[in-house]
C-alpha cells in the first residue's frame, strides 16, 4: 500500500499493478476535525487491501473541492474500486454524494463503504448502489420541476425569462 502526498496526491510513481491492466484499490479517508485521528479509517483501508490511499484531514465533507478527493477522481480509472471506510467520509451533501457515485458509475469505477455493506462488486451492493442512483434521479427531476415553476411564475409577474433580449444564438 503506497499513501498519496497530503499536499501533492498525484506525487507517487505509476502502479505496477496498472501497467499489467490488474484493477486497483484506491481509498480516501476524511476526517473534518484536525484533532481527529485518521486512524481507524486507514487500518480498515490497508485490511481492505487498497494499494492507495488519498486523504484530507481537517476538510469538511461539506466542502466539493477537496484536494485529497481531486487527486483520487483524476487518478482512478475503470475497473478499479473506491473503497471508504463509510459513505458520509466521500460527502456530506446529498446532491454532491450522489454526483460522485454517478460519476463513477459511469467511468467503470467500483465502490465500498466498508462498514455499511455497499460493493458494488456484489449483489446486494449493486442493488442498493442502484437505489441510490434512483435517489439521484429523483432529486434531478424535483430541481428540474422547481425551475421550471419558478420560471412560469416569473413570467406570470412579466419578468422576462430566458436570455437577454437582442442577444442572438451563435451557429
Amino acid at each position: 500500500m503506497k499513501r498519496a502526498c497530503e499536499t501533492d496526491p498525484l506525487c507517487y510513481d505509476d502502479f505496477v499493478c496498472k501497467e499489467k491492466n490488474h484493477p486497483r484499490k484506491l481509498g480516501y479517508v476524511r476526517v473534518s476535525d484536525k484533532d481527529q485521528t485518521e486512524a481507524l479509517q486507514l487500518d480498515a483501508l490497508k485490511a481492505e487491501g487498497c494499494d492507495l490511499i488519498f486523504t484530507d484531514h481537517g476538510v469538511s465533507g461539506a466542502k466539493t473541492r477537496r484536494q485529497g478527493l481531486d487527486g483520487l477522481l483524476k487518478t482512478i480509472t475503470q475497473g478499479d474500486t473506491l473503497v471508504v471506510w463509510k459513505l458520509d467520509r466521500l460527502g456530506r451533501s446529498t446532491i454532491h454524494l450522489l454526483q460522485i457515485l454517478n460519476d463513477l458509475r459511469d467511468r467503470g469505477v467500483e465502490f465500498c463503504a466498508v462498514t455499511q455493506g455497499i460493493d458494488t462488486r456484489t449483489a446486494v451492493g449493486r442493488m442498493i448502489y442502484g437505489q441510490l442512483a434512483v435517489f439521484a434521479e429523483y432529486e434531478r427531476s424535483l430541481i428540474s420541476e422547481r425551475t421550471k415553476a419558478g420560471m412560469a411564475a416569473a413570467k406570470a409577474r412579466g419578468v422576462h425569462v430566458g436570455r437577454p433580449r437582442g442577444v442572438k444564438t451563435c451557429h
